[in-house]
């Protein structure tokens, strides 16, 4: 049976994907090729990047993972530009929703290996089946709430799927950095191994899985993320809305803030 060429390997600015030849594909999130500080140009290009991996069946296993000792570890806000447009939120809609059901549909196991830093877009890392997390690495939600937005784009989702409501909850409303061993206590976490080991560890576990049929370990990955899978079809679309009224209210407020501001300033 024919696969997707790999020409897309080299297409994206934001992401390298380097493959073996047993067929284990890296997913490195980087910006300059050092660590992720997530872009409107980032957000656009996992969307394509994740529905041509999950299409290609020479990808046996995927693992994720971030440049430079980190995962993700900000965001550049003002790429985005004035999120209080609709035409602006409708594509940041689209691509929010789109994204995670396209590494949903990845339909081969999924290892994420986390390094320092997974402070944006966790909720990547926890769609995978197993996550490998070194010893300093740190979870926290730094673009909803303690940045004046709703947590809705899959956020909440994923964190309540793998952790349960309350802890979920907790986490988002004071986002603080969550440490590999209370997420590992959570469940959140499947392993917690030295510092610079996450990488090596996830491709030991791609060994171990790759000795399963290929049909097995498809309809495997396939069976086991169904549940969440029907959430974020669910769930996100609606989310991302709540955000986009509530980044458009931030917006507002913070022109008002400044115009007061400017006429004080012209007063005086």
């Amino acid at each position: 049976m024919q696969t997707v060429h790999d020409d897309y390997f080299t297409a994206y600015e934001t992401l390298k994907l380097t493959r073996g030849a047993e067929g284990v594909l890296i997913v490195e999130f980087h910006s300059n090729g050092g660590p992720c500080t997530f872009s409107a140009l980032h957000h656009t290009e996992v969307v394509d990047a994740f529905h041509r991996i999950a299409q290609d069946r020479a990808n046996k296993i995927v693992i994720l993972t971030g440049a430079g000792g980190d995962f993700i570890i900000g965001v550049d806000w003002s790429s985005f530009g004035d999120v209080a447009d609709p035409g602006v939120w409708s594509q940041i809609h689209d691509e929010g929703t789109q994204v995670l059901e396209n590494i949903a549909n990845i339909r081969v196991p999924v290892i994420a290996a986390i390094e320092g830093r997974a402070h944006i877009h966790s909720d990547y890392a926890l769609l995978a089946n197993v996550i490998v997390a070194a010893e300093g690495a740190t979870f926290q939600d730094v673009g909803h709430y303690a940045a004046g937005v709703v947590p809705g784009d899959g956020i909440f989702t994923t964190w309540s799927y793998r952790a349960g409501a309350g802890r979920a909850e907790a986490f988002l409303l004071n986002p603080q950095p969550l440490s590999a061993r209370t997420a590992h206590e959570w469940g959140v976490v499947a392993e917690v191994v030295p510092n610079g080991k996450a990488l090596s560890r996830a491709r030991e576990l791609a060994d171990v899985y790759l000795k399963a049929p290929e049909v097995t370990r498809r309809d495997t990955r396939i069976h086991f993320i169904q549940p969440l899978k029907e959430r974020i079809v669910r769930e996100v679309g609606y989310g991302l809305s709540l955000e986009g009224a509530s980044s458009a209210a931030l917006m507002k407020s913070m022109q008002a803030r400044s115009e007061s501001v400017a006429r004080e300033a012209k007063s005086a």
